[in-house]
């Protein structure tokens, strides 16, 4: 593969990588509330998530689902129904989210796993890879599926990159914001309107 390639589609990974998503909204959200670390856990599930897209599309399942709306419809609900869960927890939580969500190794686990079930029940991103890679295949090049294979990583690696300098950026959010007693009181209301304002996102997204 051609290192212009490689840069043209890194270029517009990045673009779109930037653009505001449920990924890096639900990555902002973690890290404010609980620490940048925690948002680079939540980083590192996102991109696993991300592994499974990668691996449908270049597999050929990303079309399966896009052409069936049923399919397409039901992992589209039930990730709207999940964030949607999660925006109730947040509602439902009482007192101080800084001490709440004091973080231990098993808490770091379960945000990884949130990370992972979020991107992968998001089939907009399936969809996302099925549209953008084949425009910077080259089928005279051969070997398809590795070209593929490798746009995607590529995607992955820089989308880790962003996510993690996002979590940086918001743990210093969080810093300001541990000063200011009238917000953080509100921190777990403002976590419940980010949760619920993706799950529709994603419920409101078409094929």
């Amino acid at each position: 593969m051609e290192i212009s390639t490689l840069t043209a589609f890194l270029g517009a990974a990045i673009i779109l990588t930037l653009m505001p998503g449920p990924d890096n909204l639900f990555v902002l959200a973690q890290s404010i509330v609980q620490d940048k670390k925690a948002g680079i856990v939540t980083s590192l599930g996102l991109c696993t998530g991300l592994l499974v897209h990668i691996s449908a599309a270049v597999l050929g399942i990303s079309a399966i689902i896009y052409q069936s709306t049923v399919v397409f419809s039901i992992v589209k609900f039930a990730g709207a129904a999940y964030l949607l869960f999660l925006a109730w927890q947040s509602f439902r939580a009482k007192g101080d989210p800084f001490t709440l969500n004091q973080q231990n190794t098993q808490a770091y686990v379960s945000l990884y796993k949130k990370g992972i079930l979020m991107n992968v029940l998001n089939p907009k991103v399936s969809l996302f890879f099925l549209a953008l890679l084949p425009q910077f295949i080259n089928p005279v090049q051969g070997h398809v599926a590795l070209q593929m294979f490798i746009l995607g990583i590529v995607f992955l690696v820089q989308a880790l990159v962003l996510f993690s300098l996002i979590s940086i950026f918001a743990g210093k959010v969080r810093t300001f914001i541990i000063g200011k007693p009238a917000i953080a009181k509100r921190l777990n209301m403002i976590q419940g309107v980010l949760f619920t304002f993706i799950g529709i996102q994603i419920a409101l997204s078409k094929q």
